[in-house]
């Protein structure tokens, strides 16, 4: 992040990974702090967690079963029919009296409702879209620092702190920041900044999508928001409902506080909720408010927010109705959720607080990179035996096996061989540079998410869908590609969720990446 000062590590800390913050404080009136950047995420193979494989062996049993459930009684049912037919009803090729034809459409009917009961539906992506903020609010790594000093809201040695940061964040010239608010001189947060932010970046993803799909908001049953950190009253979900005039029977949740990972969740409980109201359309936004996590005081953990999060947010439409699969682009095939909030450690390591000055901000714990690898590294454990081919679970369970006492390095399971593509929440290029090296990804499947961190910044929960768009605007989704997604954010949390293409996926009419 900013020194490279890897002389003088024990083999001790190279396992640690982390960004090590030292705050010095504040002495003589000026700020003095020194930053260490340890080596990076721990080793993911030098030690695996038996409990997160079999909770993937679990997900994996209880999925089979429904699929093997359905056949077993429809095949019950058919020796009943046979038996029935053949001692009472004389059925036979000759003879077709009325009772029987009658006897056979109502038992054809019963299997065929039952293979559709009994069978889990599918959960559809029918399409995406994410916001693309007006070109007035570009803002260039120079130009950031350039306001940021004029607005008179920060200290020196924090200005050439952001300054150090932003040169190896991985971040474009061309993000978007609300700058006219946030560097304002003597900018203090309020609830109408983050409401006009909110309200520009949700109803402009969710309009695109309303039009790209043709779907009227009066058919949408569900609807689920998540945003972190502006909460405000009446929700944001009672935003979308007033501004779009949704029905009064809408089934509305607001997802609040749960950090970057926030995105998958609500796909998750939208799926939940399509089971409970099948054959309905859910509409899930995701976003975060630059305004609401802006910072403008000296301590060092919680600015590092203000050089790498940026303007955006995602709206999807998901459907269970069979007939959608026609339309739809993507069919969800899996989503695994870890949560690693009972360890304090993770569940400190990125916090909403104030600061000495009652400054308000995002602190990032310098143990961060090290307890979200271990939660990346518990979610893949997990996602493993749902995904990966036959040969490498053999490969991976053998050398674990033999491998008792940690001796030797794990085999790393081959995840190209799961995945066409992979879409990695864009947090920072260093985050990134880790998770390419530990589960040995190319460049080609690291693109998505550096081309997003680049452009975007990083947006957050809606993060992996710039990324899934940037892959559709450059014709790469063939039919039958799987995408994987995986978020990670404070709680600590680390969810995945894989795609699978229903089609050859063009270039959508109107995409981020086409526009701006």
């Amino acid at each position: 992040m900013a020194n490279d000062d890897h002389h003088h590590h024990h083999h001790h800390e190279q396992e640690q990974l982390s960004t090590e913050i030292l705050n010095r404080g504040i002495q003589d009136g000026s700020m003095n702090f020194s930053i260490r950047v340890r080596r990076g995420l721990p080793n993911f193979v030098s030690s695996v967690n038996l409990k997160c494989v079999m909770l993937g062996y679990t997900y994996l049993l209880s999925r089979g079963f429904s699929l093997v459930i359905a056949p077993l009684v429809v095949g019950l049912l058919g020796a009943e029919f046979r038996k029935l037919s053949s001692d009472d009803l004389s059925f036979n090729t000759h003879v077709l009296t009325t009772q029987n034809v009658v006897s056979f459409m109502g038992f054809l009917s019963l299997v065929v409702y039952l293979c559709l009961d009994l069978l889990p539906r599918s959960t559809y992506l029918v399409d995406f879209a994410c916001y693309c903020p007006p070109d007035g609010l570009k803002i260039s790594k120079e130009k950031f620092i350039e306001l940021a000093r004029r607005s008179g809201n920060f200290d020196e040695p924090i200005i050439e702190f952001q300054q150090r940061v932003l040169k190896q964040s991985g971040l474009g010239d061309e993000t978007y920041l609300p700058h006219p608010t946030i560097f304002s001189p003597g900018f203090k947060k309020s609830i109408n900044d983050g409401r006009k932010e909110a309200t520009a970046v949700i109803f402009g993803a969710v309009d695109d999508l309303l039009a790209s799909t043709r779907v009227k908001p009066k058919d949408i049953k569900i609807l689920i928001v998540n945003c972190s950190v502006l909460n405000t009253t009446p929700s944001l979900t009672s935003m979308v409902i007033n501004h779009y005039k949704l029905k009064h029977t809408t089934v509305a949740f607001n997802l609040g506080g749960m950090g970057c990972a926030a995105g998958m969740i609500a796909i998750d409980v939208a799926r939940d909720l399509l089971h409970a109201h099948p054959g309905s359309y859910a509409l899930v936004v995701s976003t975060e408010i630059v305004s609401s996590c802006w910072y403008t005081g000296r301590q060092v953990d919680m600015v590092l927010p203000n050089c790498f999060l940026r303007m955006g947010a995602a709206a999807m439409l998901l459907s269970n109705h069979r007939l959608d699969r026609w339309r739809a682009k993507y069919e969800l095939k899996q989503l695994v959720r870890t949560h690693k909030g009972m360890d304090s450690k993770s569940y400190n390591s990125v916090q909403l607080k104030d600061d000495a000055e009652e400054k308000q901000g995002l602190s990032v714990n310098k143990e961060v990179i090290e307890v979200g690898g271990h939660a990346i590294k518990d979610n893949i454990t997990t996602l493993s035996p749902l995904v990966l081919p036959v040969t490498e679970q053999i490969q991976f369970f053998t050398t674990l096996l033999s491998n008792k006492n940690n001796s030797k390095k794990l085999y790393i399971p081959n995840y190209k061989l799961a995945f066409e593509h992979i879409c990695i929440l864009a947090t920072s290029k260093k985050v990134l540079d880790e998770i390419e090296k530990n589960l040995q990804l190319t460049e080609e499947y690291m693109e998505a998410s550096r081309k997003t961190l680049e452009r975007f910044g990083n947006t957050s929960s809606s993060s992996v869908w710039y990324e899934l768009a940037y892959l559709e605007a450059k014709g790469r989704v063939k039919r039958g590609n799987r995408i994987w997604q995986i978020a990670f954010g404070s709680g600590l949390k680390c969810n995945s969720a894989v795609w699978k293409a229903l089609r050859n996926v063009g270039a959508p009419k109107k995409s981020p990446w086409l526009q701006g």
